[in-house]
């Protein structure tokens, strides 16, 4: 990936892996666009990064979507890549009758569907610059599914699964299909809590960013690479050992 002169649009840019990709984007030289639900958060962000901009958005709302591209478009013709990021991860237990339907139905929309509908209003767009780019961040679950997080892990593996049909359908285009599947990441995602199973923040986005800049269409960081060949008929021995691992040590929440 070309690393500067870029012009991005990033969800989720607010907090966490967003945030923090969104500033090093926009430090190496890059128009960045951030969005998020929650316009105090936005605009703490990009006073903090002179020259940023944001829009507010609600990646479940499919009509903000699409006003929103179309703004973007017409204020930033030269947009010529957009990072979907934006993503929650609410605990479910599929080992019990409980289901709290409302949540699991905004994670699905938010995660996976939020990335699709994105896609689907720029990609019009993306095709019409020399160089573009559809960066979407799954994570290692989708490869080693976390048995708490079931729906979360399955929907990654479904980010997964798209953008190897979206990387496909696109090849004879200027959109090129990046996936960034990061580890437990030390974020508020679910609990920002120091604890050392976690990479550090800085270092994350260090080794991401160093990869992205290669011709990788798989970003990963060195440490969990393996988990990426795992799956396979023999997958649910390092599957089960993974998640005895996490009920032995819980992961800390609030």
């Amino acid at each position: 990936m070309n690393m500067s002169g870029n012009t991005i649009f990033i969800t989720g840019g607010t907090s966490g892996i967003g945030r923090a990709l969104a500033e090093k984007f926009h430090q190496a030289g890059n128009q960045v666009i951030i969005s998020g639900r929650r316009k105090a958060l936005l605009e703490e962000v990009t006073a903090a990064n002179p020259g940023m901009d944001y829009v507010e958005l609600d990646v479940t709302d499919p009509a903000q979507i699409t006003a929103v591209a179309k703004d973007l478009i017409t204020r930033y013709p030269n947009l010529n890549a957009i990072l979907n990021n934006a993503g929650i991860m609410p605990f479910d237990d599929p080992s019990k009758g409980e289901f709290d339907d409302d949540l699991l139905v905004t994670m699905v929309n938010t995660n996976l569907l939020g990335p699709a509908r994105i896609s689907a209003a720029f990609v019009e767009h993306l095709k019409t610059q020399e160089q573009a780019y559809i960066i979407n961040n799954s994570s290692i679950l989708a490869f080693l599914p976390l048995a708490h997080n079931a729906l979360y892990s399955a929907t990654k593996a479904a980010i997964h699964s798209y953008s190897l049909s979206q990387r496909f359908l696109l090849k004879d285009t200027s959109v090129k299909v990046i996936e960034i599947s990061p580890p437990w990441v030390d974020t508020d995602l679910i609990y920002k809590s120091g604890d050392p199973r976690a990479m550090p923040l800085d270092a994350f986005i260090k080794e991401t960013f160093e990869k992205l800049a290669t011709d990788r269409i798989e970003v990963m960081v060195e440490s969990v690479e393996a988990i990426r060949d795992n799956p396979g008929s023999n997958e649910h021995t390092l599957v089960n050992l993974f998640n005895q691992s996490v009920i032995e040590n819980p992961i800390p929440v609030h």
